[in-house]
């Protein structure tokens, strides 16, 4: 009997579990798609409309919105990353476990690709729009930079720039920090991030974001996505790994 009821409880703590990692992927995978739908959407659908354009400077707060709403919407719940560069900069720094990157990453992609379908149904609603000439909101570098800069300019600012955002990230969530800010932080540092690098590579310091639109756009930007994978996450494990042996403070 003594027996039965431990494996009774084993299957309750196993299927609680389960169920807390389901909901930290569905929250992901939304977190992900607002972050898409509302930074993307803004540059898509409203930065050139052409009386009441928003500019690259609403671009820029459009993604600093996502990410402080659905940070305080869902960040008890999974953590807030809505990046893959957060999640691998996060592990690096020692605040993620290992086996919860894949499928951190996994849901993260769906999450920005569903938004970018979306997108894409909702722009094509609109007479002459085309996914591939617009370049859909895709990074890019080279002649397809916003302002032409170069392959070396693309790789400078995503490495320095992911890097210092999950040293704010860290920072603004350790312990230490004043409690309750730390979406706000976040926030605004991806909308300083935006501000920098808007005319440099369209901004991606998000894998996931590059991913989902440049699948829709479907020529030059899928060429080019392999820099905006391989940056932004060496730039997140920099971060992590200077927060970690550099900034944060290790009890004893």
């Amino acid at each position: 009997m003594a027996g039965k009821c431990i494996y009774t409880n084993i299957m309750f703590d196993n299927g609680f579990k389960e169920l807390g990692m389901f909901r930290k992927l569905a929250a992901e995978l939304l977190g992900t798609f607002w972050l898409v739908f509302g930074g993307c959407g803004s540059a898509i659908l409203a930065a050139t409309f052409p009386e009441l354009g928003i500019g690259f400077a609403g671009v820029a707060l459009a993604f600093g919105l996502t990410v402080v709403t659905m940070a305080y919407a869902v960040g008890h719940i999974s953590g807030g990353h809505f990046n893959p560069a957060v999640t691998l900069g996060l592990c690096a720094g020692g605040r993620f476990p290992v086996k919860e990157v894949v499928p951190y990453i996994l849901v993260q992609v769906i999450g920005g690709i569903g938004a970018a379908a979306v997108l894409y149904v909702i722009a094509s609603g609109h007479a002459g729009f085309d996914a591939t000439a617009s370049g859909f909101a895709s990074n890019g570098y080279g002649e397809h930079s916003p302002n032409g800069y170069s392959l070396q300019s693309a790789i400078v600012i995503e490495l320095v720039l992911t890097a210092f955002f999950l040293i704010v990230i860290h920072g603004a969530t350790d312990k230490r920090a004043p409690v309750g800010f730390a979406p706000l932080a976040i926030g605004l540092a991806l909308t300083l991030i935006h501000l920098i690098s808007i005319p440099v590579t369209n901004t991606s310091v998000n894998p996931a974001r590059s991913t989902a639109v440049a699948l829709f756009q479907g020529t030059w930007a899928l060429q080019q996505l392999w820099v905006f994978w391989l940056v932004p996450l060496m730039g997140g494990i920099l971060g992590g790994l200077i927060y970690r042996f550099l900034l944060q403070k290790n009890d004893k």
